[in-house]
């Protein structure tokens, strides 16, 4: 089998000049670059390749580009507004296939170090829990989260193993306690 796709780099950032900073260490790290998000290979897996694409998603068809080439073990490289609907979408999506990066300093292939102790959740799981925390009903935090009703529902029930509950009450309760503590 050919590479990982999630093993490839994959970062959002807001501006050209971070985008260039980005580029420049994927390329000394032996990354292709290329602007666009469009693969016209005829191979699906093309993380062996090491091709890093590049470019500004402003629209949902230029979103769904970068994410198909990042499916396809592509870098990518997008150059977004994470606060806007277009970049919050991009961001969630880019995370169901790996780690991604809104930093242009982060270095390569590293996530974010786990908090010592306690039960890990997952960033997915830490969003819903916060939004039902803030009063919102699963549906609504799915829709805000850009995810189906089911899978918010299946995030929720992980949520609750990790946390070792029974109820969705008592994972939101126990959310709010770890985060209180730092966790």
């Amino acid at each position: 089998m050919a590479g990982d796709p999630a093993l490839a780099p994959r970062y959002v950032v807001a501006s050209g000049g971070d985008a260039t900073a980005v580029l420049r260490r994927l390329a000394r790290a032996g990354w292709t670059t290329r602007e666009g998000f469009a693969l016209t290979d005829q191979q699906w897996d093309v993380s062996e390749s090491r091709l890093a694409l590049f470019g500004r998603v402003t629209d949902a068809d230029t979103a769904e580009l970068a994410l198909l080439a990042a499916a396809r073990g592509a870098g990518i490289v997008a150059i977004s507004d994470v606060t806007g609907d277009i970049g919050r979408a991009l961001l969630a999506d880019l995370g169901r296939i790996g780690p991604v990066s809104t930093d242009p300093d982060a270095e390569l292939g590293t996530a974010a170090e786990p908090a010592a102790g306690g039960p890990q959740l997952a960033p997915e799981q830490r969003a819903l829990l916060e939004r039902l925390a803030g009063g919102e009903t699963i549906a609504a935090a799915a829709a805000a989260e850009f995810l189906s009703l089911r899978t918010a529902n299946r995030r929720i029930a992980e949520a609750r193993e990790v946390l070792g509950v029974r109820t969705t009450r008592e994972a939101v309760l126990a959310y709010l306690r770890l985060r209180r503590e730092g966790g």
